[in-house]
């Protein structure tokens, strides 16, 4: 009996311990389900509350505390200011020292020059460890623009939340969060000033809406570079990795599919954003086409102004003869961003060293940029650590941050002038070259091809390591006199890209809005 009842106590306490398992797992099942589903409903009212707080508000910030407060920045503006009217540009780094920054002062003075009295220059800033005299010497220093005379005339507005529109806390999804982030920014710059036209100088197009709709004020738009374009979804449909679609995605069918889905949706709401806009300037026959078809504004509402370029500065210097000169100096101008590709300028010099290893002590490579933030201080970092590996440590130089005396002074000695980024908007660092006697090589795309040069008359175009290292042995065997031809024709083509012209095409659409009298 004893033998028997072993194995019938065995089983029991088996059933038992199954029953007890398969209930602890539809009980776990139940819970996960309960919780989920309290989440979910949580979550669903808590959207429509964050919705219903929002139609409640937004018509009170519309009709009430807008107007309010917009006629107590009227009344600051007309009674502190001793201004009629108040013009505000959104550019989050007015300290950067680039060519949009250039674009952004050239278009104060424009409007200072000429309604100096009248009109109350607001500047929307995330550059908040700098104070206006810092980022005016700045302006002196890098652009031999003296803002000092306009100071009374300019505000500067200074924003904390810059960090939402940052690509480094975005790792997916950089186009929307950052444009996310922008509205953020946008919004915290309306609460902060209202004024009676914004002008947005940077490409942050998310920010229109709240400008036209909730403060209804004109909405202009200076756009260096459109936030998507047909360039770039034809890229991700043709799955070529680049910077911005990384190998891991290009290589995906699926994932390449997705993002294609994401950038028509993300196209879809940059468009609409971009309607918003009274008028736009385009500094580029490519720049403009891409905003044509996605903004789909009015024809008469869209406006080609090519960047100033100080050309009148870079025209006075006289040609260098380059028969009297040792080294031949290649230089590069440009920020130390990952689109301006100045790996590839790198790799099309080792390759150029590599073919002719007899020049190599009168050849230099100088790369000319300025240096944001952390960002950009790690890839200089990491082009340094290349040019190591390549072993041409002697023959590349970096040169950050510096002044316009010193930019113009390379600028006018080097044998060519280097530019390597694809579907570049415009290129002031290239008509700069130009006018300072530099002969270009830039890529074949965007606006050096549409705009600037003239195809083996006014400079050379290149696309690749082999292409940029055969064009840049090619002017190099090329005779003196020929070289000196196309840097006549350069010259004598840059005027179209002057201070006064952009002057002149800047001011026109902008005029219609000004009423000071």
């Amino acid at each position: 009996m004893p033998f028997l009842l072993k194995p019938t106590l065995q089983a029991t306490l088996f059933v038992v311990w199954g029953l007890i398992l398969i209930n602890l797992i539809f009980l776990s099942a139940f819970t996960f389900f309960l919780f989920n589903l309290c989440l979910t409903t949580f979550m669903i009212w808590f959207i429509i509350t964050i919705l219903a707080w929002g139609l409640a508000l937004i018509p009170i910030l519309k009709f009430v505390f807008i107007p309010w407060y917009r006629k107590q920045c009227r009344q600051w503006t007309r009674n502190d200011r001793q201004c009629r009217l108040s013009i505000a540009f959104f550019h989050p780094y007015c300290n950067d020292g680039g060519g949009g920054e250039r674009v952004l002062w050239s278009a104060i003075e424009s409007i200072l020059k000429k309604y100096k009295n009248n009109i109350q220059i607001i500047i929307y800033t995330g550059d908040t460890d700098a104070t206006p005299e810092d980022i005016l010497l700045r302006v002196k220093q890098r652009f031999d623009m003296n803002m000092q005379v306009y100071k009374p005339s300019i505000t500067f507005i200074y924003l904390r939340s810059r960090f939402f529109v940052e690509a480094k806390y975005y790792k997916m999804f950089t186009l929307l969060g950052q444009s996310i982030g922008s509205m953020i920014l946008g919004l915290e710059a309306m609460i902060r000033f209202i004024p009676d036209i914004y002008i947005d100088s940077m490409g942050y197009a998310f920010t229109y809406p709240l400008f036209r709709y909730l403060a209804s004020v004109p909405v202009f738009a200076y756009v260096h570079y459109p936030t998507i374009s047909t360039d770039m979804l034809e890229q991700v449909r043709e799955r070529r990795p680049t910077y911005n679609n990384r190998g891991l995605i290009a290589n995906s069918s699926s994932v390449s599919q997705i993002k294609l889905v994401y950038y028509r949706l993300f196209a879809y709401l940059y468009g609409w954003c971009g309607k918003c806009a009274q008028m736009a300037y385009c500094n580029s026959s490519w720049t403009q086409g891409h905003i044509e078809r996605i903004w789909t504004l009015p024809a008469r509402s869209i406006h080609l102004v090519y960047p100033p370029c100080d050309v009148k500065q870079f025209l006075s210097m006289p040609l260098v003869n380059d028969n009297e000169q040792i080294v031949k100096t290649f230089v590069s101008v440009g920020q130390f961003r990952p689109e301006k590709d100045h790996e590839l300028q790198i790799r099309s010099f080792h390759e150029l060293l590599q073919r002719i290893p007899e020049h190599r002590q009168r050849l230099r490579l100088i790369l000319i940029g300025s240096v944001r933030h952390e960002d950009d201080k790690q890839r200089v970092e990491q082009l340094k650590t290349l040019v190591e590996n390549l072993n041409i440590t002697e023959e590349v130089e970096f040169k950050l941050n510096i002044n316009f005396n010193e930019l113009k002074n390379h600028l006018n000695k080097a044998l060519i002038g280097l530019h390597t980024m694809w579907n570049e908007h415009f290129g002031i660092g290239i008509v700069e070259m130009m006018a300072a006697g530099a002969i270009v090589l830039a890529h074949k795309s965007g606006g050096p091809k549409l705009d600037i040069v003239d195809e083996g008359q006014t400079g050379f175009l290149a696309s690749d390591i082999d292409s940029y290292a055969t064009m840049m042995r090619h002017i190099l065997e090329m005779k003196s006199d020929e070289r000196q031809q196309i840097r006549e024709r350069a010259r004598e083509c840059v005027d179209r890209f002057s201070m006064i012209n952009f002057e002149k095409k800047f001011m026109e659409p902008l005029e219609k809005f000004i009423h000071v009298e």
